[in-house]
C-alpha cells in the first residue's frame, strides 16, 4: 500500500441564502451545493458553495421557478480578526470619511447606599 504525501487543502466556500416559497423541492437544492441549515418556519435554505462558482450557482437559483429570493454571505469579507482592536480607541475609527469622535467616559460604579 503506497500512501501519497499529499497535503490537505481548504476548500474556499461563501454561504448562500435561498429564500424559497414551498419546501418541497429540497431535493433540487442539493444538486447546487451543501445543504447546512432549512428553516421550516421561515422558508429559507442554507446552502455552501464553492467560492470560485458563486456567481454561477446564484444566477442558477436565481432562475428556479420557487426560489423567492437569493443573498449571499458577507461573513468570509469581513476581517474577524479583533484582538488588536478590541478595548482600544481603534475599535471605533471609521475609515471613510465619516469620521466618529469618541470621547472616553470616566463612569463611576456606585453601589446603592439605601435600598
Amino acid at each position: 500500500m503506497v500512501m501519497d504525501n499529499t497535503e490537505f487543502v481548504m476548500q474556499k466556500r461563501r454561504g448562500i441564502i435561498v429564500w424559497v416559497y414551498s419546501l418541497k423541492q429540497l431535493k433540487t437544492l442539493k444538486r447546487f451545493g451543501l445543504i447546512h441549515f432549512v428553516s421550516r418556519k421561515m422558508k429559507y435554505v442554507v446552502l455552501y458553495v464553492n467560492e470560485e462558482v458563486v456567481d454561477e450557482t446564484e444566477e442558477k437559483l436565481q432562475g428556479l421557478h420557487f426560489v423567492r429570493q437569493v443573498e449571499r454571505s458577507y461573513r468570509p469579507d469581513i476581517e474577524m480578526n479583533f484582538a488588536d482592536r478590541i478595548g482600544t480607541k481603534a475599535a471605533y475609527q471609521v475609515k471613510d470619511d465619516d469620521e466618529l469622535d469618541v470621547v472616553e467616559a470616566n463612569t463611576k460604579i456606585r453601589l446603592a447606599e439605601t435600598v
